[in-house]
């Protein structure tokens, strides 16, 4: 693994394990822990601000696992985001960080740049591009140059959809050249609900998103070439065939990560370019009337303080109940699950993408439920990929999920 020590006290530390999707991500770890490979023990840790809180996580996970012993052999680290001092103390115990602090935008640099400077291998569930592309512009580099991975967002966002763009190439028979992707939530009789952060996240990432195409031109990239025929961007509402309700474009960071893979597998592995639209359902014509005034208010809103203030304020009033501060229950998260279906057009074997039109098609599908989705994702890249074996590419540097794990056999392993 590079420069960076494996010989810590611990292979994980989780950091902002006191959060909403932290508390999975302890219960998710704390069975792999069990249940992983003898070869040897995974050893790990919580981190957050609170002692008291992150005692009372470990006690809730072994009162739902039947695990005792999480309340007393499970190490608990205090470390604050803005304490530089603690950040470092818990960076130079761990070989992977699994960062859970959002939204990143607010805390995740400090982060990132104690990983680097004390040799910790960092990973988050940001699903937020302007935090992850930033990353990469500034610290790269210097991630590098110490041998440290920096890979972002392997959570819900956006490992099925990064992962499952390379699983679909590998599935298909010839050249695949352009992929639709399109998200399907389903939930049970109390509906769904989302969390807090998730909607901070998306009120501060619209209001700056100017910022985040001047950041792009930073970068210098000439755009990647399309291969075969340029496939034509669907309007903002429409009805899909595909999912037989109403769709819009998917407005979270799965366009932006998978983009940025494709670029590294062109540009490092020298490999053919797939064109990505991701598109999500929204149901049917009532849900459209609602997303079109919700939406409307929000983009004004959103542009100004105050509205931004009340936005955060009063998530369930101005998301018409979709987000809460305090999330979905857990029979609400038991009940949910997704679908993420990938239609991919290419050439077959021997035909020449410069010659006429797609001549085949492919179909794949990954499906996640409830809880395991987020906490099972990130669980699964640190622990077989992080901890106990070399990654495969290069030797360190801040990646997309794609780009890090593409040689691996992650991408086929079932959710």
């Amino acid at each position: 693994m590079a420069d960076v020590p494996t010989r810590r006290p611990y292979h994980i530390i989780i950091f902002g394990a006191t959060g909403f999707t932290g508390q999975f991500v302890v219960e998710e770890v704390a069975r792999c822990a069990a249940e992983g490979p003898g070869l040897s023990p995974l050893k790990w840790a919580v981190a957050g601000r609170s002692r008291q809180r992150l005692e009372e996580v470990l006690k809730q996970a072994a009162g739902r696992l039947s695990m005792p012993e999480l309340r007393t052999d499970i190490e608990v680290i205090v470390a604050d985001v803005s304490i530089e001092e603690s950040l470092a103390i818990m960076c130079q115990q761990g070989v992977v960080i699994l960062n859970c602090v959002g939204p990143y935008r607010f805390y995740g640099e400090p982060v990132v740049k104690a990983c680097i400077e004390n040799g910790a291998h960092y990973i988050d569930i940001c699903g937020e591009p302007q935090f992850l592309e930033c990353m990469q512009l500034q610290y790269h580099t210097k991630a590098l140059d110490r041998g440290v991975y920096v890979i972002g967002s392997c959570g819900f966002d956006s490992i099925p959809a990064d992962l499952g763009i390379l699983y679909t190439q590998r599935q298909f028979k010839g050249t695949l050249t352009a992929v639709e992707s399109f998200l399907k939530i389903t939930s049970g009789p109390e509906g769904f609900s989302g969390h807090d952060a998730t909607w901070q996240s998306a009120v501060y990432g619209f209001a700056d998103s100017g910022s985040l195409r001047q950041l792009r031109k930073k970068f210098g990239y000439k755009p990647l070439p399309v291969v075969g025929a340029k496939v034509q961007k669907r309007g903002f509402v429409f009805f899909s065939k595909e999912i037989e309700q109403y769709a819009i474009p998917f407005m979270g960071s799965d366009p932006s990560v998978v983009k940025r893979t494709q670029r590294f597998l062109y540009e490092e592995e020298h490999q053919s370019p797939v064109q990505y639209s991701a598109y999500v359902g929204v149901g049917g014509l009532f849900s459209i009337v609602k997303l079109f005034c919700g939406g409307v208010l929000f983009w004004f809103m959103v542009k100004f303080g105050l509205g931004r203030k009340l936005l955060t304020t009063f998530p369930s009033l101005f998301s018409f109940g979709l987000f809460s501060k305090a999330g979905p229950t857990m029979k609400q998260i038991e009940n949910t699950c997704f679908s993420l279906t990938f239609f991919g057009e290419g050439y077959s074997d021997g035909t020449d993408p410069s010659q006429g039109r797609p001549n085949a098609k492919i179909c794949t599908q990954v499906i996640g439920a409830g809880k395991t989705t987020t906490a099972q994702l990130i669980c699964i890249l640190s622990y077989f990929s992080l901890s106990l074996s070399p990654l495969v590419i290069g030797r360190g540097g801040v990646y997309t999920p794609g780009a890090a794990f593409y040689k691996t056999s992650l991408i086929d392993r079932p959710p």
